[in-house]
């Protein structure tokens, strides 16, 4: 990986993780870090949302560029699905959180629809790499998709704890995607 790359990677994974654990605290009232997710932070007249979506959209550039540099095939689609379904969840915000807005249902369903996307997208990538990959890397793939389930399954059963799972899972899914997935 060039330098200027690891960087740019660099630079993008902790703004996530700046704007992700500090943005709620100039959220709307009632933002918890532990029930509310990041597209929370992004939703319709959420304050500062347009920082998030901002996020959104370098997570997932900097997803795409990634794994189409692999030179993968596999990589390359599932990898730019998923860059893609991320950057279009910063354009069709989910419903507001804050009250007396009246909601652009329209916007909200597309954002379940391109959420359900990258999630999906995510889950077959990291599947696929620990198919076609050896040793640690194969492990760590399906360990990855195996996360991304098990996490996404815990957001439904527990949405309390919503929030705190979410991050927990963009934090190890970037974290592999970034710095330590290799071409197989």
């Amino acid at each position: 990986m060039q330098k200027s790359t690891k960087v740019l990677l660099i630079i993008v994974y902790s703004l996530f993780l700046v704007v992700s654990f500090g943005l709620p605290f100039f959220s709307f009232e009632g933002y918890s870090i532990l029930s509310n997710t990041t597209s929370h932070l992004a939703a319709q007249s959420s304050p500062f949302a347009w920082v998030m979506d901002l996020i959104f959209i370098c997570l997932g550039v900097a997803s795409i560029l990634i794994n189409y540099k692999t030179g993968v095939v596999y990589h390359q689609v599932f990898g730019c699905i998923f860059g893609f379904s991320l950057i279009m969840t910063a354009f069709f915000p989910h419903a507001p959180l804050v009250t007396n807005v009246l909601p652009n249902l329209f916007f909200d369903k597309m954002h379940s629809i391109f959420a359900s996307i990258t999630g999906f997208s995510f889950t077959m990538l990291a599947f696929g790499h620990g198919i076609v990959s050896r040793e640690k890397q194969r492990f760590w793939g399906f360990v990855m998709a195996t996360i991304a389930i098990l996490v996404s399954m815990g957001m439904m059963m527990f949405p309390s704890f919503m929030g705190i799972l979410q991050r927990i899972m963009f934090m190890s899914a970037f974290g592999w995607l970034f710095f330590y997935m290799r071409t197989p």
